[in-house]
């Protein structure tokens, strides 16, 4: 076959973005060669590990656990905090560099993506060469790495990327499974999470090579039909295609805090439905959206949950037309039971090409549209706090609370 996909996975992404802009901006110090995270705040409710260096990890520190149990392994960790709209740039920064080397780019979370390639080969190019030619080129442009898993389908290619790392080529043929695929552990395919891994291992099927080689009856009446796919998958079989996109699929963004103190008062639940709105409002503008339905939801200090939605009637990336919408909700909503966490969603999404306005609205958004470009330009070129509203001055909580959240990208059943 002369079509090959490639899965292109950034190596400890968070951190080696972070990494690479700290030291184009004169840091000594490659915070990848340093026990080092990237976290939330340390005094606050939500402090936890995001992306973990490899020393890091040789202390025994886990993506997810509480900052303050990831110092007590290593005292002398270095954290660093996210910078989303970094992110964002260097995830666009890599999808632009290979798009020089295929149209057929289908990005499927902020750091990895599946490329097609059409007739290359023994005709044109070895595979292997091209993936490392835009492997190289990723590391000595954007400074970071990435790992590549190459075949003829998107789950080989997604299993082989996901090899020994970092900053390495693998590939992963049909006639590689016996050898590369099947010794691995069950719970290494992709789809096999903790639940089905428990059910596979009481019925004695502890290897990918197991699974594909098990009584499909039997799995059926274990699992039903989800035996089709993890079986499909263990066999190496996926016929999905790469579709390019411009995140067609994408479901909505939204963003959720847990406040550090309990919230009592509405007045300050509007500010952090504010500061919510501001980092959905970008990403959405960011990303070419417009909104059609915005919902927030209410989680109590008694961890009790609610949500409530509205349609909008005219589709909007507008902040302010957002945490408009958003107080709405939350009055309609609040009870006044003390908060612990809220959150706040946008989807229904649009593309922004051009806006729909309604004779019903007496809202002034030509005047919303030329503001949130100009912030958007600002915070782009010097950092998220480089302008704010003057309501966050004193008052304890951030200006722009959130970043990528994993809705932002279909997820990865609907793809495959």
């Amino acid at each position: 076959m002369n079509r090959y996909i490639f899965h292109i996975d950034v190596n400890a992404a968070y951190l080696s973005w972070s990494a690479a802009y700290r030291l184009q901006q004169g840091d000594a110090v490659d915070l990848r060669s340093i026990p080092s995270v990237v976290g939330g705040n340390e005094k606050s409710r939500h402090g936890i590990v995001l992306a973990k260096s490899t020393p890091a990890k040789q202390y025994g520190i886990h993506t997810g656990e509480p900052l303050m149990a990831a110092r007590q392994k290593c005292p002398n960790l270095v954290v660093v905090p996210p910078d989303y709209n970094l992110y964002i740039k260097a995830s666009q920064a890599m999808i632009d560099i290979i798009q020089r080397y295929s149209p057929l780019v289908q990005q499927f979370s902020v750091d990895e993506c599946f490329v097609d390639f059409l007739q290359i080969g023994s005709d044109k190019k070895d595979p292997v060469l091209l993936a490392h030619t835009i492997k190289d080129a990723i590391s000595d442009e954007l400074g970071f790495t990435v790992n590549i898993g190459v075949s003829h389908n998107k789950i080989l290619a997604k299993m082989a990327s996901d090899f020994k790392k970092p900053n390495l080529v693998h590939t992963l043929f049909s006639h590689e499974l016996e050898e590369k695929l099947w010794p691995l552990p069950v719970s290494d395919l992709f789809m096999v999470g903790r639940q089905t891994s428990k059910k596979l291992y009481y019925l004695g099927i502890t290897t990918i090579g197991e699974l594909a080689k098990a009584d499909t009856d039997m799995l059926y009446g274990h699992f039903k039909s989800f035996a089709h796919l993890i079986q499909s998958y263990a066999n190496g079989v996926d016929p999905s295609p790469v579709r390019k996109n411009n995140h067609p699929l994408v479901k909505g963004m939204g963003n959720s805090t847990t406040v550090k103190f309990d919230v009592l008062e509405a007045t300050t639940a509007y500010q952090v439905l504010l500061s919510l709105a501001e980092s959905v409002g970008m990403r959405l503008r960011a990303a070419g959206f417009c909104a059609g339905l915005i919902a927030v939801s209410i989680t109590s200090a008694t961890f009790g949950h609610k949500s409530h939605q509205y349609k909008l009637s005219v589709a909007m990336n507008s902040t302010s037309y957002i945490h408009q919408v958003a107080r709405r909700l939350f009055d309609e909503l609040w009870d006044g039971t003390p908060i612990r966490k809220l959150g706040l969603r946008a989807s229904d999404l649009h593309t922004n090409d051009y806006v729909q306005l309604s004779f019903l609205e007496d809202y002034d958004f030509s005047r919303d549209r030329l503001l949130d470009l100009a912030v958007d330009r600002i915070r782009g070129r010097y950092g998220l706090t480089s302008i704010q509203r003057a309501s966050f001055l004193h008052s304890g909580l951030k200006p722009v609370t959130g970043g990528i959240g994993v809705e932002d990208y279909p997820v990865m059943t609907s793809i495959l």
